[in-house]
């Protein structure tokens, strides 16, 4: 790790922090100002955007939903039946606590 550290410029060979340096002879480059776009073609730009992200998406296939489903569904069942049984208990046994 410190040797990866030291490849990429984050430490020095003592092992303390690399100093930010920058490059010789270079200044700060100042912000370009834009042109501002005109509203549908940001919409545009947006919906490529969407488009273009979505495509990176790693789709399950119908196999992995069938699956996936189907464990939600019996674990809900389970849970359901679980809190049916603590809750009938406990309210048999406070009824039986306060009856006469």
């Amino acid at each position: 790790m410190k040797r990866m550290m030291q490849r990429q410029g984050q430490m020095e060979a003592d092992g303390s922090p690399a100093q930010r340096r920058p490059p010789t002879g270079a200044t700060r480059p100042r912000p370009q100002a834009q042109a501002q776009a005109s509203i549908p073609s940001r919409v545009a730009e947006f919906v490529r955007e969407i488009r273009q992200e979505l495509r990176q998406v790693a789709w399950p296939t119908r196999g992995e939903v069938v699956n996936s489903s189907t464990v939600v569904l019996i674990t809900l069942v389970l849970l359901v039946g679980l809190i049916f049984v603590l809750n009938y208990t406990f309210a048999r046994g406070a009824a039986y606590l306060f009856t006469p």
